[in-house]
């Protein structure tokens, strides 16, 4: 069952027209130019229920969009979306009963009270008995590791406590899907592996769908099996995240270390060095072209090896990998110059 259907989805914003210069700027004072936006453009996929679902792209590609239609908040200009049988910004009330939502730049918490008192109130905003929500609340402290945060004034939590106890508020009516846009914003590595952990631990628990959207690959990678990348309000590619890093990662890089000096103007053939020392050296090449055992007997021959180690592109190399041939194709350059900013 799909937790989530969209098809041709279109939303496009009404902007006024940044005028150059001092001229244009006092013109637009009196006279202002509009120019049509496009967020979304003809967007369609699917979410199946309880899957761990990444929806990434740069700034401006239209995921925070997508996000506020999924939710109801906002509508949409053109095509058709289903999220758990309803039509969100028609059914919204009804929906939110069934869907969490955390936007990181955008705090639901109450900023002066201690989280447990937004904690009852929005045990009772979504009618639950006191029973309930005393339960729920037990269940998520203890899930989320915040026994000892309840009762501090949100204000004077720090940034990876607060977003604990955001995603738990987000939970407390046990929602069957849960859209996080941003969670780990700001966060240090610590925090962040807290966050995806419970996340993690919430979908083998209850089941709950998770559409995460992430500047963070380590979110994507560490949480999501399959992703969905979107630029300027289109998708540019959609698979499992393990067959998007084996499509991609068609480049390996290689450390080696030596017990004695190299000679002088070291080469290997097939691979590119980006970096040379006495003892050692750091090479990169395309495993299209020259094998892995090629290189590999070749470094080995030039002397006595004491550590080699073989590493992957990160997944964020991959992804923008993604973005720029996106942004390379002449089709992409056209709609970005003609289709998307039409004036009116």
């Amino acid at each position: 069952m799909s937790a989530i259907t969209v098809r041709n989805l279109h939303k496009t914003f009404q902007a006024k027209h940044k005028a150059a210069g001092l001229q244009g700027s006092l013109r637009a004072l009196w006279k202002p130019e509009w120019q049509m936006v496009e967020a979304v453009r003809d967007l369609s996929f699917d979410m199946e229920d309880g899957e761990l679902l990444g929806f990434i792209g740069p700034n401006g590609a239209g995921k925070s969009t997508t996000i506020k239609i999924l939710t109801g908040i906002l509508h949409p200009t053109g095509g058709d979306v289903s999220v758990l049988g309803y039509v969100p910004w028609q059914q919204r009330r009804d929906l939110a009963y069934q869907i969490g939502s955390v936007f990181g730049q955008r705090p639901q918490l109450w900023y002066h009270l201690p989280a447990i008192d937004t904690f009852y109130l929005f045990g009772k905003i979504y009618e639950l008995d006191d029973k309930t929500i005393r339960q729920r609340i037990g269940f998520l402290t203890e899930a989320f590791e915040i026994q000892d945060l309840l009762e501090t004034p949100v204000r004077k939590l720090s940034l990876g406590q607060r977003m604990r106890c955001e995603v738990a508020a987000s939970l407390l009516h046990k929602p069957r899907l849960i859209l996080l846009d941003e969670p780990s914003i700001g966060l240090d590595v610590v925090a962040k592996q807290r966050i995806r952990d419970t996340i993690k631990r919430m979908n083998e628990v209850e089941n709950v769908g998770v559409l995460l959207t992430s500047h963070d690959a380590g979110d994507i990678e560490a949480l999501c099996k399959r992703v969905i990348i979107v630029n300027h309000g289109q998708i540019i590619y959609q698979d499992k995240v393990s067959a998007l890093k084996r499509s991609y990662l068609t480049s390996k890089q290689v450390d080696v270390r030596y017990a004695q000096p190299l000679p002088d103007n070291f080469q290997v053939a097939g691979a590119e060095i980006l970096k040379a020392g006495q003892y050692g050296i750091k090479l990169r090449f395309d495993t299209r072209i020259t094998p892995v055992e090629a290189v590999l007997t070749q470094l080995a021959t030039a002397g006595e090896l004491v550590d080699v180690t073989i590493s992957d592109p990160s997944l964020e190399e991959v992804i923008r990998t993604i973005y720029q041939q996106a942004d390379a194709s002449p089709a992409r350059r056209a709609a970005n110059g003609e289709v998307a900013r039409e004036r009116v």
